[in-house]
Order: C-alpha cells, then structure tokens, then sequence
C-alpha cells in the first residue's frame, strides 16, 4: 500500500537524521564531562575512551525514545504543513489509520529499547563501575603524568616529572614530596624510574638529586645529596561495596526484591512502555495549524515529553522511599498517559469530522 509505504519511509529517513545528531549531543556531553575529570586528575586520559563506551550504552534507551518520538512527530507534521494529510482525510483514511504504521515502525525499535533497558544498560553501568574501580586501584606511580603535579591516592605525595624519558619507564627532572612524621621532605633528582622488589612492592627511584627535609614554618631544614633513594608506592585495595542498583542484573533484582530493587526493575520495564507511548503519543500531536502557528505543537510535545518522563522518575523514587507500591507505579503514569492520549484522538477526529462536513 502506498501509503504504508510513504510513512515507513519517511519514518525512517526521519530517524536516522534525529539519532546521529541526539547521539552526537550525547557523545558531546559525556566527552566534556569526563575531559574535564581527566583534565583534574580525578580519569586517567587513556581511560575517557572506554567510559564514553559505557556512558553511551547506558543512555542508549533515552536516546533511541526520543529518535522514535521526534522521528514520528517530524513526519506528519510535515504531512500536515504540505497538505498531504489532507489528500489522505480525503481519499478517506480516518486518523486511526496513522496506528498501523507508526506501530509497525515503533515496535522493533521498542523492543531493542526493552533488551537494552532491561540487560544491556545494568552491564554498562557494572562496567564502568568496575572499570573506575580498577582505576582507583592503581598505584600512584601510574597516576604520575608528564607536566602535570599529581597526588598519591592517599594524600601524602605530590609527584611531578617533567618529560619520560627515551628509557622505557624511565623520567627526567623529577619532583617529589612527601609528609612523615609531621616533617616535610622535598626530592629533586635528575632522573627516576620504577622498580619491583622480589615481594612486589613497587618503588619509585630517583637519582643524583637533593632531598631538603625540615618542619613547615620553622626554620630547621637540612640538605641530603643522594646519588640513589627509593620511594615506595602503595596500592590501594578496590572498593569491595554494596553495588548500585542500576549496575545490578535482572536476575539479582528479581532475586532481592527490595525497595530500591523494585524501583529500578519499575525504571527499566518503564522505558519501553515510555517509548511505546510516545510513538502513539506523535499522531494527535503532529497537527499543525497554519494560522496557529508551526510550533505549537512541538511546545506542547516537548511539554508532555516532560511530564511523562518526571512522572516515571517520580514514581520510581516513591518506589524506593516505599511510598508506592511496585504494581501501582508501574502502571499509573502510563494509564494516565494513555487517557491522555484517547482524548487527544477524540480532539482531533472531532476536529476532522467538522472539517468534513463543511468542506
């Protein structure tokens, strides 16, 4: 049928255009967010790559319902500005007939949307947590970069080298200090490099160098010339906490059914729910009146976009407070949205029914 055609068409030309730029955005947001992390020391630079990854999948719901959202929006409400839907009202198609296709366009989509609510998002999250963890392990000597003064993980060593050296492993013009005993010590060493003794403790060498130790605000310093001195660097354990929930699989929220359990299975069964709704929210939503204006309708959608979405969030946070029972948070906001939505379908076919009698 043409008209099947045309819409699936344009649906998805439509989508592909809103996705690249929604993911470029998102790809944007996550970047300068942890730019600026790397940029203080608290991500290591080869790390960005890998957590963009993970960031990216983990928002990957939100952005593919808001593809499928505008894409459907977008198209007939061209339709409407270039009278094609008035050739469709004509030749007799009601407004209901938009379902068919907007379903068979929206369904897979929706159902990529479920698998990577429900198990493809939980995995990117314990990735990332995972993968800042092994971070957060690693011992200082791997914190330390060319030109840039980094502290020890547990505060007690600044370290700055000014460029690596040509050896592997190896640095020059190295600046150390460190705190013990309430005395302040002060390295400069010509050049440095890593060591790892035979119980695997790792050490930091410094060479030809100074070291000035003294007491801060007083002036009782000494001077040490040292043509070799060991630094040991500890390593910090990985943080063996509780998990977060959203970083937990299906099976162990089904498995631990508690509040803040239920109210992230409620979040991820909600997505596709969400997603669906919103396909089927676009057809009413698409009408554009050319004395009204062109952006009325997109206020209205990005409104109700809104609301839909916060009402969801909400519910969700009753959930984990106990406020609200899992079944009832479930099911409310998309109950009301669909009531929402019939009244949106009556609106328009009564406005299309009085448009026919006077033509």
């Amino acid at each position: 049928m043409i008209f099947l055609r045309a819409a699936q068409r344009e649906f998805t030309q439509n989508a592909v255009a809103v996705f690249v730029a929604l993911f470029a955005i998102l790809i944007s947001t996550v970047l300068i967010r942890l730019l600026g992390q790397a940029a203080g020391g608290r991500v290591p630079a080869d790390a960005v790559l890998a957590l963009i990854g993970f960031g990216a999948i983990a928002q990957m719901p939100v952005v593919l319902s808001l593809t499928v959202f505008i894409a459907i929006l977008m198209t007939l409400s061209r339709w409407y500005r270039d009278s094609e839907m008035v050739v469709w009202f004509s030749s007799g198609l009601p407004l209901t007939a938009w379902i068919r296709p907007v379903l068979r366009f929206a369904v897979p989509v929706v159902l990529v949307i479920a698998g990577l609510s429900l198990f493809a998002s939980p995995w990117a999250q314990k990735k990332s947590a995972d993968y800042k963890e092994q971070l957060s392990s690693r011992d200082d000597v791997s914190r330390v970069a060319p030109g840039l003064f980094r502290e020890s993980s547990g505060g007690e060593k600044v370290f700055f080298v000014e460029a690596l050296s040509t050896d592997e492993g190896s640095v020059r013009n190295v600046f150390a200090s460190s705190m013990q005993n309430g005395r302040l010590g002060v390295m400069v060493a010509a050049r440095g490099h890593t060591e790892v003794d035979a119980t695997g403790n790792r050490f930091v060498v410094l060479e030809n160098g100074r070291r000035y130790e003294g007491t801060p605000g007083t002036p009782s310093y000494r001077v040490m010339e040292f043509e070799r001195y060991r630094l040991r660097m500890e390593s910090k354990e990985a943080a063996g906490g509780p998990r977060q929930p959203r970083s937990l699989p299906l099976p162990a929220l089904l498995k631990n059914p508690d509040n803040r359990s239920m109210a992230e299975l409620m979040a991820r069964i909600s997505a596709p729910l969400l997603a669906l709704m919103l396909a089927l929210l676009a057809i009413p939503l698409s009408f554009v009146n050319p004395r009204a204006g062109r952006t009325n309708n997109l206020v209205l959608a990005v409104l109700i976009y809104l609301i839909y979405s916060n009402a969801v969030s909400v519910c969700q946070a009753w959930v984990g407070q106990g406020r609200l029972r899992f079944e009832v948070a479930l099911v409310a906001p998309h109950l009301v949205m669909l009531g929402v939505l019939a009244l949106l379908f009556v609106k328009r076919i009564r406005v299309l029914a009085f448009w026919r009698k006077k033509s």
